[in-house]
């Protein structure tokens, strides 16, 4: 190949950018150039003067890629953090922001040809499409892996995108793939008339590939010479040259054509960007030197080559020294200089050819001057120019018949050369019609010339092509060469290196060679019998050994394309060539090996099976015959035997001491695969029910019956036969866990209990598909769900009803406290209505008892996919989604009958925050035993608390909030109405408690805090305010101990309290309440309390009291994980004392160091109304809340007067 200089020295260089210059692009006018670089701006150039004409900012991140629309009215950019700007093309103004919702990293942009689309790529996979109007998107992303380039065709019909994995073609109108390449590509670039697609190749593949977009097929080799990632490619508007950059430094210059490396222009650092000016006259490149460089893409980029070695025979390189040592002795001797433009054409050296040619012809005209000048202007491609060359030529010719025939026919041959193949071998034909004495010379230069196409046709793999041309060469009739032959024209091998005298043997030998490689043995032993034949006893002593070779040679190469077709998984192919390589050769285990492969591949099984037993019969000790033997065992599904034999393979090569048997001995063994299965299966199985429904037996199964029947199944065989072959080195689980996952996952029943319902005692020992259970009420739902599952593709399934073991209470409490966790990591759970008839419409299922149970509340929230069905068991509303959480209809009905909003259910975690809002959705919900509705609860709060049935609903319930406040500090579940606990008096003794709206007090517009905060600076001392922040911030979190809550607060003693008429209800009383420091209020309760006054005070204190609420710090909150994973290590993250809550509010110190003015907001935000607690001080000295039907709301006289904080023991 050529080998090419590189340039170092651009014409200029456009220098103002302060980071890495990551994309270019010029102007349709051809004075403007914009750049976008890592320092987050654009810049407008003046191309002519080199002049910033404006510094475009805008982005907020290292700008990554830049478009101008055809008409120059647009810029787009797009930059690392996802922002895509518009800007106006004359002024460089922003035009609009578009801002990526996931701000990923916009890869490229691009505008269609008429310019009312704006195409951005990003690395989070999606497409999108812009309307230039109204700059709103167009439609729905296209989604596809990682986006490194997309690219409009020049018609805009087909936009191309790279991404990491493949080229993908979409038509740009639907939106539909056209195609998938499947190719490593980072940049791409269309051909003007459309053509062609280019595509750049990664650091893994830096090669150009050239694609049809009518077969979607690569067009001839790759073009090689980058070695890093190619980061763009562009072509030239005439569509003649390519420019390519690459991270290896370098731009290439490309002649499309012939797809050849014409030019390099190096850089001293990376590269990310190059484009082509308008006129397609210069190269402009930039990358990480902060700069653009411009090149000359015409005048200066004139390959230095080296030349090929054209010499068949003959010593060029001293033929050359001597003749060229005659010229400098003689500056005129012209003959030197036509016989060295011969050895230049030798060698390829046209330029140089055609000036010894021109050089000779103008110190004196001649015969072999102006041949010299015709062969040099067809390896030119000058045809024209060669033909008056060659007719010059014949006025030199004097009565010399012979003379003229090889003039005509060194003619022909240069035109040969020159590609005029048809024009060639016209004159050939013509000469030898015309003149029987140039009959021999004719035969003898057809047959090289279709030899020629022969070895042309062979070395491009038209091997029936060639085999035409060898055919009709050795038809052609030319003898072997005569002594006077070889005088009258050994002028031939002097200007084209032609061995003559071998030509007829070689046309004869490479016929044979071109049927077999065209993959017809048969014809190739026809031929070779046939050359036999034809040529003389000296010809065939001459060849013997190439017979001899050739035969070797037949079952060789047979054996190689056979390999060749058995990568290219030609199957059939393949199979045919080995089987002729076995013609020949018999006794070679190797093809009998690449045989079984083939017939593998084909998934012949017993067929392989005999080649895998020949290839054990012929080596014995071969470790591939068994492996064969076991591949065609176990494609045939006969694992036990397969297992066997690769036993029995690594029996045989125990004490074999080879390096590739030592490999195989690394493989594993049954029972390390066995074990690993067995590692997979268990963590499989930490976040599944302790017991299942085998759905296709239907019998009940525990953890271990489940097991072995997996073990017992094919697919397990099959792992265990295909994964022993793995070496231990390389041995990963990741087959081993998608067979055991999809093996092992299960669905779920959600359902509402109905009266009598199948238990474990019912069906355990038999199949619920018997009819002997048909007595047992349920059973019916039960089939139902079993048969429904497997329908769907699920081994196994999970009921409440008979999946647990309730008589054994270990089991009882691990499958409370594990049921969200086994809901959550089901692969399905099917929600069964059975008061939603048949076609019901929508509103059915928001109407559905299933909304009204407790335990159905994280049964909803839980699960990934959820399916709900009809009491017939269709799916509801006839909704085909394959997650009915995906379904708008569906779970816009559900917000609207159970309050939960969608958005709550998709970015559902187990936590304790937030606890008042579920709480609240779960307020009206009913249970059989009460005691289950708060253990419902303890996998939405991620906790894990005893399960004591008999304890009651208000004791249950209290543990649950003893455990949420101790644990996370959240007091939102303190916020109720009704009846106080036995438990705790701050806790309700029902959920029912929860099922008004939680108090919600207007908050200050920040304006107004500003202005408060500016009153009470004139008011109150700055001492005053930091030291109450101080004293509010370090206050401890809200705790539980033995059942008694310590809760920080402010505390204002009441000195008044009196009975006043209401229009409450006879049960309850109205109370007027006058506290230090706050506004009178009025508290609505059943308790009767004693009425006092300063003037008639009693023994008892009354304190109301504002929960201490650190979210007035306004600090910011802890940043928790986006997808909380394994539910049992968010169980393990909660799991602390109730006497140690998660959080260290002490040691937070805020993050705006501002003190002062935090401060005083929250002084301004203490002054608004607050919801309020009574509480009763008790003999011993704790306090009881006094419950209120209603919301106590309190306001503070003057945010001036001190407070009192501390932290109060409730009862």
């Amino acid at each position: 190949m050529p080998q090419v200089i590189p340039s170092t020295t651009p014409i200029r260089t456009f220098e103002d950018h302060e980071g890495t210059v990551n994309a270019v692009a010029v102007f349709p006018d051809r004075r403007q150039m914009i750049t976008g670089s890592e320092d987050k701006t654009l810049r407008l150039w003046d191309l002519e003067t080199g002049v910033v004409l404006k510094k475009m900012e805008g982005h907020s991140s290292g700008v990554e890629a830049l478009a101008v629309s055809r008409d120059g009215q647009i810029i787009a950019s797009g930059d690392r953090g996802g922002e895509i700007i518009a800007w106006h093309g004359e002024t460089g103004e922003l035009l609009i922001k578009l801002i990526h919702p996931n701000s990923y990293q916009i890869s490229s942009v691009d505008f269609s040809p008429d310019g009312t689309v704006l195409v951005t790529g990003s690395y989070n996979g999606m497409t999108k499409f812009w309307c230039t109007k109204t700059w709103q998107m167009q439609g729905e992303p296209i989604y596809c892996a990682y986006v490194n380039c997309v690219r409009y065709s020049p018609s805009g019909e087909l936009l191309a995108i790279a991404t990491y994995q493949n080229i993908q073609i979409y038509n740009s109108g639907t939106r539909k793939l056209v195609a998938s390449i499947e190719a490593r590509a980072t940049s791409l670039a269309w051909t003007p008339d459309g053509m062609r697609l280019l595509s750049g190749g990664d650091y893994a593949d830096p090669m150009i590939r050239e694609w049809d977009p009518l077969s979607w097929q690569q067009v001839g080799l790759p073009w090689k010479g980058h070695t890093n990632c190619i980061g763009a490619i562009v072509v030239d508007p005439d569509g003649t040259l390519v420019a390519s950059a690459s991270f290896d430094r370098q731009v290439r210059l490309w002649r499309l054509s012939y797809q050849r490396n014409i030019g390099i222009f190096k850089h001293s650092q990376m590269l990310h960007t190059v484009t082509f000016s308008v006129d397609g006259r210069h190269i402009l490149s930039g990358g990480q030197d902060n700069k653009i460089s411009e090149w000359g893409a015409h005048s200066k980029i004139l390959p230095v080559t080296t030349a090929y070695h054209a010499c068949v025979t003959g010593d060029l390189s001293t033929a050359e020294e001597l003749l060229t040592q005659y010229i400098h002795t003689d500056a005129n001797d012209h003959t030197s200089y036509a016989h060295r433009s011969f050895i230049m054409a030798r060698k390829h050296k046209w330029v140089h050819a055609l000036e010894d040619s021109i050089k000779s012809i103008s110190i004196r005209p001649s015969l072999a001057g102006y041949i010299s000048k015709g062969i040099a202007l067809c390896g030119k491609g000058l045809v024209r120019e060669a033909r008056a060359a060659f007719d010059v030529a014949s006025i030199f010719m004097k009565e010399d018949s012979a003379t003229s025939h090889l003039l005509l026919l060194i003619k022909a041959i240069a035109l040969f050369n020159a590609d005029q193949h048809n024009e060639a071998m016209l004159l050939v034909i013509e000469l030898a019609a015309a003149s029987p004495d140039a009959d021999l010379g004719c035969r003898v230069v057809e047959t090289c010339l279709r030899v020629q196409l022969g070895t042309k046709a062979l070395g491009d793999a038209r091997h029936d092509e060639a085999a035409i041309h060898f055919t009709a060469a050795v038809n052609a009739g030319a003898p072997r060469a005569s002594s006077k032959f070889i005088q009258t024209y050994e002028d031939l091998t002097v200007l084209f290196g032609w061995d003559v005298q071998a030509l007829y043997l070689i046309a004869h030998q490479k016929r044979c060679q071109a049927f077999l490689l065209a993959g017809k043995p048969d014809k190739a032993l026809k031929a070779h019998k046939y050359m036999m034949d034809a040529i003389d006893e000296s010809a065939k002593a001459s060849c013997l050994d190439w017979s001899h070779a050739f035969k070797q040679e037949c079952c060789a190469l047979c054996a190689a394309n056979g390999d060749a077709a058995l990568a290219a998984s030609d199957y059939d192919r393949a199979i045919e060539l080995y089987s002729v390589a076995i013609i020949f050769n018999s006794a070679s285990s190797t093809v009998f090996a690449n045989r079984c492969k083939a017939k593998l591949g084909k998934m012949l099984w017993m067929e392989a099976l005999l080649d895998a037993q020949k290839v054990i019969d012929l080596d014995s000790l071969s470790n591939l015959g068994y492996y064969l033997k076991h591949a065609a065992l176990h494609g045939a599904q006969r694992y036990d035997e397969a297992i066997q034999t690769f036993q029995t393979m690594l029996f045989k090569l125990e004490d074999e001491p080879d390096i590739q048997t030592r490999q195989l001995r690394q493989c594993l063994r049954p029972w390390q695969v066995e074990r690993a299965i067995r590692q997979v299966i268990d963590v499989q199985l930490e976040n599944a029910p302790l017991r299942v429904l085998n759905t296709t037996t239907g019998l009940l199964c525990d953890r271990e019956a489940q097991i072995s029947a997996f073990k017992m199944s094919t697919v397990y065989k099959e792992l265990l036969s295909s994964t022993i072959t793995r070496s231990a080195l390389d041995f990963h689980t990741k087959r081993i866990e998608e067979v055991v996952r999809r093996n092992l996952q299960y669905a779920m029943l959600s359902h509402r209990w109905e009266g009598k319902e199948p238990l474990l005692q019912d069906i355990q020992g038999k199949s619920v598909y018997d009819s002997v259970l048909n007595s047992v009420g349920g059973m019916t739902k039960l089939r139902s769900f079993c048969k429904t599952a497997h329908d769907a593709g699920y081994n196994w399934a999970w009921s409440d009803t008979c999946c647990i073991d309730k008589n054994i209470n270990v089991e009882l409490q691990e499958s409370v406290n594990s049921m969200f966790v086994w809901y959550h990591h089901s692969a399905l759970t099917i929600v069964y209505l059975s008061d939603v008839p048949a076609s019901s419409k929508s509103g059915a299922l928001a109407k559905s008892a299933w909304n009204t149970r407790g335990w159905t509340v994280q049964e909803f929230i839980a699960p990934k996919v959820i399916l709900f069905y009809q009491s017939n068991w269709t799916l509801y509303l006839g909704d085909l989604t394959p997650n009915h959480k995906e379904s708008i209809a569906i779970m816009q009905e559900l917000k609207n009958a159970t309050g939960i909003d969608r958005s709550a259910v998709a970015a559902f975690r187990p936590s304790m925050t937030g606890a008042r809002e579920k709480l609240h959705w779960a307020s009206t919900r009913v249970t059989t035993r009460q005691e289950d509705i708060a253990y419902s609860l303890f996998g939405i709060f991620g906790v894990r608390l005893l399960v004591d049935y008999g304890e009651k609903q208000d004791k249950a319930l209290g543990r649950l909030l003893q455990e949420i406040v101790a644990r996370s500090g959240d007091i939102t579940g303190l916020d109720w109405v009704g009846k106080s606990s036995e438990f705790n008096s701050c806790l309700p003794a029902s959920i029912t408690s929860y099922e008004a709206p939680p108090c919600k007090l207007p908050s200050l517009p920040e304006d107004e805090i500003q202005s408060s905060v500016s009153s009470l600076r004139q008011m109150v001392a700055v001492d005053f305010a930091s030291n109450l922040y101080t004293q509010l911030r370090n206050m401890s979190a809200p705790r539980f101990a033995t059942q008694r809550l310590y809760l920080p607060c402010i505390a204002f003693d009441v000195r008044e309290v009196r009975r006043v008429r209401s229009p409450a209800p006879e049960t309850q009383f109205t109370y007027r309440v006058k506290a230090d420091g706050l506004q009178s209020l009025l508290v609505t309760t059943e308790e009767t309390l004693v009425q006092f006054m300063p003037a008639r005070p009693i023994e008892q204190n009354f304190v109301l009291v504002r929960p201490w609420d650190r979210s007035l710090l306004e600090l910011p909150d802890v940043v928790e994980p986006s997808d909380f994973g394994s539910i049992a290590e968010s169980e393990e993250d909660h799991e602390t004392s109730p006497s140690s809550p998660s959080h260290d509010w002490s040691s937070r110190p805020p993050v705006n160091q501002d003190l002062e003015l935090r401060a005083f907001q929250l002084l301004v935000r203490l002054g608004q109304p607050f919801s309020a607690f009574l509480l009763a001080q008790q003999r011993s000295g704790e306090y009881k809340r006094i419950a209120s039907d209603h919301d106590i709301i309190g306001q503070v006289n003057d945010i001036r007067n001190p407070m009192d904080i501390r932290t109060i023991e409730i009862l």
